[in-house]
This record gives structure tokens, C-alpha cells and sequence, in this order.
């Protein structure tokens, strides 16, 4: 499943993403999705963004927890909070901050009870006179690979891991097929493999640290401890830039899962 689109089309890539999560709550696509409790973990633009658009939309009776370091300045966010006021919870998280991720798991216990869907959104490449993007290995910065580690992986980590009692008492959506469902944003560089070029060694490696605790959760029979089939869902979306020097995404559906 692939997709090419400029980084200004609010990221089109996304409703086939959010099929496949559609296909992995549900046994059958004729099922209507309704209710349960949805959290997207990144949310304050892009792909995060368009993830809640897309579930709040398209689940008229479900409710949505969107995350990011800065709802204040989240304008797209706040719009939808405008017009989806009763279903739309903006909460701060910011992932190399844990009791951020600890304060959202408890609003969610306290208000809801239960998490049906977490999306892990979030992830870095470059801030300016932060972290760039490295062409060699002399430009390896230790703050700069700690914070693309932090943000990449660690922090989609840690969100699981207070998210999962919650995932254990939502589970599906209420249908046949009783599946809590986790999707994280990986990227196709992030593979070993596929590397052929080098360089981009932070983001890189922080995309790798990922997938490998994503396989490692598939791997291992999590749901025979907590009574839960736990469906993760991993998408690789690469970044081109073009001539132009506009941003390109390619995504599309790891076919791993759990």
C-alpha cells in the first residue's frame, strides 16, 4: 500500500493508514465502527493531525484523546476542539518528560476507564540549531542522538507501557473481534537493510530502536499474561526531498503484526 503526496495535503496518506486500523479492530470491513476510546499520541499537525480528523469524522459516537508538548499552539487541533467539542480531549504530553505520559494515562483512567486505540505519531528529524540531520559521523552530537532516542522510541515506549492497562480494559470496539490496537509511526530508514546510503545516524537509529521493540512485542505472547489480544500495527513512511526542496512522504503498512 503506497502513496506519494507533498507534506502540504494534510498528509492524503493517512485515511489508507487509517484503514488498516479500521481492518485490524474489525474481523469484518462491513462493521461500523462506533464508540470506544481513541488516543493519538503526536496530534498537534501532520499525519497526528489528520489521524484525529479522521476518527472523529469517521466515528461519530467515539471520542478521541490528542496529545502534543504545546495544545496551546496547536491551532489545528483547537479548531477541531471547536467543532468536536464533547468528543475531542487535548492533553499535553511531552515525551522526554514521563510523568507527562503518566498524567494523560490517569485522565484517562479517571474519565473514560478504558483505551480502545493509542497511535504513537510523534517523531523527530531536525529542529533548527538543535538536531540536523548527520552527513558523517563527525557530526554526531550526544544531545542530539539522546533526543532523537527520547522522542522516537523511548517516548512511543514508555507511552505503551502506561497505556496498557487501559488497553487491557477497553479492548476492541465492542464487536466480534475483541482487538485493542496499537499503531506506531516508524520510518523506512530506519531499517537495517535498507540502508544504502548512511548519514541521518540520530534518526536513523532511533527508527531502528522502534521497530525492533515493536517485532520484539510481537514475538513475545503478551496477551497469554494479561488476557488481551493486542494488535500493533507498525507504518514506515519515508522522507524525500525533492528538487524543489518541498517534503515528500512515502507510507505505507509494515506487514508485521501481532
Amino acid at each position: 500500500m503506497k502513496l506519494w503526496l507533498p507534506k502540504s495535503h494534510a498528509f492524503m496518506a493517512t485515511p489508507l493508514a487509517f484503514r488498516s486500523i479500521r481492518r485490524a479492530c474489525f474481523a469484518s470491513s462491513g462493521l461500523k465502527w462506533e464508540g470506544g476510546v481513541s488516543m493519538v499520541q503526536g496530534a498537534s499537525r501532520g499525519i497526528g493531525l489528520e489521524f484525529v480528523k479522521q476518527l472523529l469524522e469517521k466515528n461519530d459516537k467515539g471520542h478521541v484523546i490528542a496529545t502534543c508538548r504545546n495544545p496551546n499552539g496547536a491551532t489545528g487541533l483547537v479548531d477541531l476542539k471547536n467543532k468536536f467539542a464533547e468528543r475531542l480531549n487535548i492533553m499535553p504530553i511531552d515525551l522526554t518528560i514521563e510523568s507527562t505520559i503518566e498524567a494523560s494515562a490517569k485522565f484517562i483512567r479517571e474519565k473514560y476507564g478504558s483505551l480502545n486505540l493509542l497511535i504513537n505519531a510523534s517523531g523527530i528529524l531536525s529542529i533548527p540549531n538543535v538536531l540536523l540531520p548527520e552527513t558523517t559521523l563527525s557530526k554526531v552530537e550526544r544531545s542530539s542522538l539522546m533526543l532523537a532516542y527520547e522522542v522516537n522510541a523511548v517516548g512511543p515506549i514508555l507511552a505503551i507501557k502506561h497505556m496498557w492497562p487501559l488497553l487491557k480494559a477497553g479492548g476492541g470496539f465492542g464487536t466480534e473481534r475483541d482487538v485493542a490496537v496499537v499503531a506506531n509511526l516508524s520510518a523506512r530508514v530506519g531499517s537495517i537493510g535498507d540502508n544504502h546510503l548512511g548519514g541521518w545516524h540520530s534518526y536513523r537509529s532511533s527508527k531502528a530502536a522502534l521497530n525492533q521493540c515493536m517485532i520484539s512485542s510481537t514475538k513475545f505472547p503478551w496477551h497469554a499474561f494479561l488476557d488481551l489480544w493486542l494488535q500493533f500495527i507498525l507504518f514506515n513512511c519515508s522522507l524525500i526531498i525533492s528538487t524543489s526542496n518541498e517534503m515528500l512522504h512515502y507510507c505505507m503498512v509494515s506487514p508485521f503484526r501481532s
